[in-house]
């Protein structure tokens, strides 16, 4: 058996059994704030089989569009519900019709609470997102994409769901060395969210390949050991950036303001410290905007102020690092 043959039934008949009744072994240690969970139904918070707590950290907007993949009892959807507020949209992806069964069911008591219902479930699969191009501002998911077999697919999906800016903010399971093949083909290790993890490293590689920028870890601590070999829950967070058909250079300059030395970019564009750097439109957009924008200053071609990171206050900064 290849571990190819771990499929997406394997998985949903693995789920549909916890969905029916809550098992323990699941759990993970993270716990929400009570403000994030008061709205929610507790046979919800009895379902939560995630790894860590994406949307308590993805600094949520009012009125944002949010996807859930793997959102199961739906959890990490309603703590969105809240965060994205009456005009935002929250949408809970799941293929397990049992999870999904649960989550509609407490949709009704959380709307309830909220006093608005800004939240769907959709059946499907990570590697098919039911949701239309570019229309996303935030995709979560928690300790779920290790369970997909084909998970490139599942990182192109991200890409084309998110709008131009968007941001992923998933936390997931890693393997500290890539797995042997007697765990990768072991279903009940994939179920455990276990079988189908890849290293940290390469995690971020799909995530690069895939045409994400700004690949950001931001948490990770250990899970568990099984079979002499560490796994983590790892926070990962990532931008979309469009880019256009050819580099154009309009006289924009790009200052980076420390705190390091110098700095190179996802494109190998290299920034001294405090120094102008010409940049082409589509640099010059990507580094005005998060996660790049507290760093750097963007001089437009009728600027006449020159190099603002000696500026007090520049970039939100009391005192910014760079200046004289």
């Amino acid at each position: 058996m290849s571990a190819n043959e771990v499929t997406h039934d394997d998985v949903q008949e693995f789920y549909g059994e916890a969905a029916k009744k809550p098992q323990a072994d699941l759990c993970c240690p993270t716990n929400y704030p009570i403000e994030d969970t008061s709205h929610i139904p507790q046979e919800v918070i009895d379902r939560f089989y995630g790894c860590g707590s994406p949307v308590g950290i993805a600094e949520i907007k009012n009125g944002e569009t949010v996807v859930d993949l793997g959102s199961g009892a739906g959890i990490d959807c309603f703590i969105a519900a809240k965060k994205a507020g009456a005009v935002g949209s929250v949408i809970g992806i799941d293929m397990t019709d049992e999870m999904l069964e649960v989550a509609r069911k407490s949709s009704e008591k959380v709307s309830e609470n909220l006093g608005y219902r800004n939240v769907e479930f959709r059946k499907g699969y990570l590697e098919e997102i039911p949701v239309d191009s570019e229309t996303v501002d935030l995709i979560t998911s928690n300790c779920v994409i290790n369970l997909s077999p084909n998970k490139v697919k599942v990182f192109q999906e991200m890409i084309r769901t998110l709008k131009d800016h968007g941001r992923i903010l998933i936390s997931d399971v890693v393997s500290e060395v890539s797995l042997p093949k007697e765990i990768r083909e072991d279903k009940q290790l994939w179920g455990e969210c276990l079988g189908g993890c890849v290293t940290e490293n390469q995690l971020i590689s799909y995530l690069e390949q895939a045409g994400f920028y700004g690949v950001e870890i931001l948490g990770k601590t250990f899970w568990k050991t099984v079979e002499k070999i560490n796994f983590y829950s790892v926070s990962v967070r990532a931008f979309k950036h469009n880019k256009s058909d050819k580099c154009v250079y309009e006289g924009q300059k790009a200052v980076y303001c420390g705190p390091f030395k110098v700095i190179i970019d996802d494109e190998g564009h290299v920034f001294p410290r405090n120094e102008e750097v010409e940049v082409c439109s589509d640099t010059a957009s990507k580094l005005s905007r998060p996660p790049y924008k507290m760093f750097f200053n963007i001089i437009e071609p009728d600027d006449k102020t020159g190099n603002s990171c000696c500026t007090p206050g520049a970039n939100g900064l009391s005192d910014s690092p760079s200046c004289c």
